[in-house]
């Protein structure tokens, strides 16, 4: 049995350009957090090998202080680590990977040919390839497969699974004719799951951390185990704040201000948060003001106003057509009845079946 950690796309000192600069600079000094959480993993974990699938730094203009942590938390995890540099930090002379002395239990691919680096004690063999350059036209997998001999054979990659792209473009006929037993991939910022093509077990763990709202929920690393031709994989959360997106509806709502105090509960305080108001209010919002009561409930916000004017629910009741027939029958119910369930249950059902009305095709009866 073999257990790891598999983690990618880091992206440390990313700009955070959409924040202020406080904000921004606060972002960039919480991403060197992320290593602090890796590492406890590990230990927690008990893994006896780290894989880490390349875009670690988010670009060649890189804090050297961010580069010693991270050599620093790599150096102590007390396992091997293999990186494989990704289209963001690519493997070139004059990178941080080459211009810098690592610890001697990090070992960085630098080369797009697949190089092999055999653990004896793990009975294991981990291959890996390194961008070289920003962009990467040819599968590292093509044509290639590992030998039968009884040992765990990974391999740590940066590439797009099925991709039409430039970045290092993986088949899953590519993946199924390797033979590996895992394929640790990076490039992707949603976790994929374990996923398997013929007898390969494969992967994207995802982004550790959200850095805008094409990132949302939950971010982390995979724990994986491979004992006896079979895997687990499991997210282990990392990320210390989370991109959220909310929807407030505002029908029946006493007021925008009440609707929005109920949704940002005491645990989104960390929350980069987008809000959209939907449903039906009878004026205008005053995104501003609201912007103003949210901001100390959470660590930023943004508000959008996707509301629709209220209306009388029954005013096209007169109408000579399918909609008028409709809400006819229904108040004739209510005004036969006094049961406040009954008149909850059709004032629902007059709702329901306008909306569906009007979003369907109308016919005289």
């Amino acid at each position: 049995m073999l257990k790891f950690i598999h983690g990618a796309d880091f992206h440390l000192d990313a700009p955070f350009a959409a924040l202020p600069p406080d904000l921004s600079r606060l972002r960039r000094e919480e991403q060197r957090l992320l290593l602090n959480r890796l590492a406890e993993t590990v230990q927690t974990e008990r893994a006896e090998l780290v894989l880490l699938s390349g875009d670690l730094l988010d670009s060649g203009e890189t804090y050297q202080e961010t580069v010693q942590a991270l050599s620093r938390t790599l150096g102590g995890l007390g396992v091997p680590v293999f990186i494989a540099p990704g289209n963001h930090d690519f493997w070139a002379a004059r990178s941080v990977y080459a211009g810098m002395e690592w610890p001697d239990n990090v070992h960085i691919f630098s080369t797009v040919a697949v190089e092999a680096v055999e653990l004896p004690a793990l009975n294991c063999v981990v291959h890996g390839a390194a961008f070289t350059t920003p962009r990467a036209d040819r599968s590292p997998l093509l044509g290639f497969s590992v030998p039968r001999d009884g040992r765990l054979h990974l391999m740590v990659l940066h590439g797009e699974v099925d991709g039409r792209g430039r970045y290092g473009p993986i088949s899953t006929q590519d993946i199924a004719g390797s033979g590996l037993d895992y394929l640790a991939l990076g490039h992707v910022h949603t976790c994929s799951g374990l996923r398997r093509a013929g007898e390969t077990y494969w992967a994207y763990p995802g982004c550790p951390e959200g850095r805008g709202f094409d990132e949302l929920g939950e971010k982390g690393v995979l724990s994986v185990t491979l004992d006896g031709g079979e895997a687990e994989a499991r997210l282990v959360p990392l990320a210390g704040r989370r991109y959220e997106v909310l929807n407030v509806d505002l029908t029946g709502a006493d007021s925008p201000e009440g609707a929005l105090l109920n949704a940002l509960t005491p645990e989104r305080e960390r929350d980069c948060l987008r809000v959209n108001f939907t449903g039906a209010w009878p004026e205008p919002l005053d995104l501003p003001a609201l912007e103003r009561l949210a901001a100390p409930r959470c660590f930023t916000v943004s508000l959008r106003d996707r509301t629709r004017p209220r209306r009388d629910l029954w005013e096209r009741s007169g109408e000579d057509n399918l909609t008028g027939l409709f809400l006819r029958e229904l108040r004739r119910r209510m005004e036969g009845t006094q049961d406040p369930e009954v008149l909850e249950q059709l004032t629902l059902a007059a709702q329901f079946g306008l909306a569906a009305l009007e979003n369907g095709e109308e016919c005289r009866p």
